[in-house]
């Protein structure tokens, strides 16, 4: 590592991987919530975020719920998954993709990922209904906002009669063929948190067309109370409901949510260029078919610049070499300049609560082969890895991707990457 040689400092202010960007309507919304008193589960700001997400996405119902988490929850509910029931699900993803499926205390089938998007592989999800045919119901996550290949997968969804859950927590504004995700599942979440394209500092969304799945999911997540002047309860219910006050910061950011897809995409296609003359890629989608919202911009090193590293399940080792770097040198040396970056998502089968769960590639049982923390693991007959997704792990990392950072600030990150490759 010669970054010295550069004299870059670090940053005065720390440059980070995402944060929200306030604009002034939001505390409009959470001040009228305040001032008439209405800062509970019901009111204005919810009902109004609710319109506007349907009217965004195109969906007919919405129902405001505490988290993105809790929304994919009541999906999988919905979907009629019980204990012992199998469910597909996205490979390369956040945790609370398959923690919805855990509360039900069904069965996780991982689907490997794809090169051309990183979500999920249509091959192996067929691949998948050969090995395990009674499944009947997929979770597809849209990873950093770029959408997966609906239309192979809601194909291969109508012919063995699974339902599709969307988790378009991270992709929420990004298109496939015009249409927004959010739309393509029977049942879709979308989340809020503090970090994602528009915020409610947290809180997420259930979106369907189904009225009935609706109202199940309003009921279910203020408790199950029935309709009877006491509490009346008749099935297990859940403190899902989304305030007032939080539905006002959300009903502040969805004006500015295309404005936040373009300033994303202004740093990725900096990052693209800046890039240009080294060994990496970034982040893929099909510009004919897809439109990401670009929430976080990565890179995948070439596996010949790739300078040796390992990693346990706690930390990280690499040797420095002349020429060529790995995400372990180019996290620390962000972190050393103040900036923050972040690992690619780690598989799940990776996870060492799921090392034991089946796992299926293009090829088939993705058990067969090695799963050591190597780069390439076995190979296909296309000559590419089986195991894609350790393999984008393993060269892949997200880099500072945050709206208010400046381009002055983006193109001072640039060049210390570089250095790591001098």
């Amino acid at each position: 590592m010669f970054i010295n040689s550069l004299e870059i400092k670090p940053f005065e202010k720390k440059v980070w991987l995402a944060t929200p960007k306030m604009h002034g309507d939001e505390l409009k919304h959470v001040t009228k919530a305040y001032e008439t008193n209405w800062m509970s589960t019901v009111g204005e700001n919810i009902n109004e975020t609710e319109k506007n997400i349907c009217e965004k996405i195109g969906c007919k119902y919405a129902v405001a719920l505490s988290s993105g988490t809790a929304a994919l929850h009541l999906a999988v509910k919905l979907a009629g998954v019980k204990a012992g029931d199998n469910v597909f699900c996205t490979d390369m993803t956040f945790a609370a993709t398959v923690n919805a499926v855990m509360y039900e205390k069904a069965n996780l089938i991982f689907i490997d990922t794809e090169y051309d998007t990183w979500n999920m592989d249509p091959v192996a999800l067929e691949k998948a209904f050969e090995l395990y045919p009674d499944t009947k119901v997929i979770i597809v996550a849209n990873l950093y906002g770029t959408p997966a290949k609906f239309d192979e997968i809601c194909a291969i969804a109508k012919k063995h009669g699974a339902v599709i859950i969307e988790d378009a927590a991270e992709s929420l504004g990004a298109t496939y063929k015009g249409v927004q995700t959010g739309s393509f599942g029977q049942y879709n979440a979308i989340s809020f948190n503090g970090n994602k394209i528009i915020t409610g500092s947290s809180g997420g969304m259930l979106l369907t067309d189904d009225e009935d799945a609706a109202n199940k999911a309003r009921k279910w997540s203020t408790q199950s109370r029935e309709n009877a002047p006491w509490y009346q309860h008749e099935e297990v219910g859940y403190n899902y409901r989304m305030s007032n006050v939080i539905a006002g910061v959300v009903r502040g950011q969805i004006p500015y949510l295309d404005e936040h897809i373009a300033k994303k995409k202004e740093i990725y296609d900096r990052y693209k260029e800046g890039f240009k003359d080294l060994p990496v890629a970034m982040n893929p989608y099909d510009e004919y078919m897809m439109v990401p919202n670009f929430w976080l911009s990565c890179m995948l090193i070439d596996d010949e610049a790739m300078c040796r590293q390992v990693r346990g399940d706690s930390e990280a080792l690499y040797n420095a070499e002349h020429g060529k770097s790995c995400p372990t040198e180019i996290l620390e040396t962000l972190a050393s300049f103040n900036a923050e970056g972040r690992p690619i998502w780690k598989p799940m089968h990776m996870q060492p609560m799921y090392r034991m769960n089946p796992f299926v590639t293009r090829e088939g049982d993705g058990r067969a082969k090695t799963n050591a923390y190597i780069s390439g693991g076995s190979l296909g007959a296309d000559g590419k890895p089986l195991d894609v997704g350790m393999d984008i792990f393993h060269r892949g990392l997200c880099l500072p991707s945050d709206i208010s950072m400046t381009e002055k600030e983006q193109l001072k990150v640039i060049e210390i990457i570089k250095s790591c490759f001098a």
